[in-house]
């Protein structure tokens, strides 16, 4: 003990520093401190609000930027249900790629859905204290999500949209795709569409001759919309959209544009992953992001024999 003591009156170190100083170092934890606020301000840097339709909604929908985000949940849509669960899991912060809405709500009400209640999400946002933000077309038009579709499909991306952007011609709807051969024929459009039922666990719609040569392809995510003439326009073989009006596949299918049609959501869904990936670059840990599933909100009938 007397030697002890002497060395803490000589200043030198001690058993009691280095046990104290190997401590803290054992016992210290990453902390992660940031407001809704500054999140939605650095993810505004990646999917600008500039960048989106007139029509649509960007950023926060609902909640107090100046609360600390203690866990995100990332979604396709802010259903009631999507929100129930991120609160549950103990996020205030859902993100999300479809808006809550786009028309503000007249009326709140504690209801299941907006069919019941426009304002419905709202609600449900306010009684579990999630905030609601999303990115929407945004996030359509961005680098990030050109390269979503052509990689799950193995499609050459050319960095070139069939309707890119005034403002930028890095950004646009409708992803320019070279096709790889087959060996040494080209693509087949049964074999592209047989690639992407396998990617997506989705047999996909399908407007075209099944044998005819795929060589150039545009990619888009969720509506189609004015992308299938342009990609008409652009030489394209085929489109591989979400969904498309049945007139318009019907018109382009006979101008010589095959159409896949993956469905809606299964085309945006793999967004909810460009989402997370934004969130963990503007330093929200690996461990406070929650993906929430909403793959399975409907089905096709099994065939039965009856």
């Amino acid at each position: 003990m007397g030697l002890f003591n002497k060395q803490e009156r000589a200043g030198a170190p001690t058993k009691r520093d280095a046990l104290s100083r190997r401590g803290s170092a054992e016992l210290a934890t990453k902390t992660f401190s940031v407001t809704i606020g500054a999140l939605e301000t650095a993810l505004l840097k990646e999917f600008p609000a500039a960048d989106a339709e007139p029509w649509d909604r960007t950023g926060l929908l609902v909640g107090e930027r100046a609360l600390p985000v203690t866990k995100v949940a990332v979604a396709l849509d802010a259903t009631v249900e999507a929100i129930a669960e991120a609160h549950a899991i103990g996020a205030n912060l859902l993100v999300t790629h479809h808006p809550a809405y786009l028309d503000a709500p007249g009326t709140f009400a504690p209801e299941a859905s907006a069919a019941a209640c426009p304002g419905a999400e709202v609600w449900a946002a306010i009684r579990h204290q999630v905030a609601l933000m999303d990115f929407h077309t945004a996030l359509d038009v961005s680098p990030r999500a050109a390269r979503v579709l052509p990689g799950m499909l193995g499609l050459k991306f050319t960095g070139k949209f069939a309707e890119p952007l005034a403002t930028s011609r890095r950004k646009g709807y409708g992803q320019l795709c070279e096709v790889p051969a087959n060996g040494e024929a080209p693509e087949t459009l049964s074999r592209l569409a047989a690639r992407a039922t396998a990617v997506f666990g989705r047999a996909p719609r399908v407007w075209g001759d099944p044998e005819a040569p795929v060589r150039r392809a545009v990619t888009c995510t969720g509506s189609a919309g004015d992308t299938g003439k342009a990609a008409l326009a652009a030489g394209a073989d085929v489109i591989i959209c979400g969904e498309m009006k049945y007139h318009s596949a019907l018109e382009l299918s006979q101008a010589g544009l095959a159409v896949i049609e993956l469905g809606h959501d299964v085309s945006e869904l793999p967004l909810a992953a460009v989402l997370a990936e934004a969130l963990m670059g503007a330093g929200v840990p690996d461990e406070r992001i929650v993906m929430i599933d909403q793959s399975e909100n409907w089905w096709y009938p099994e065939a039965v024999r009856v």
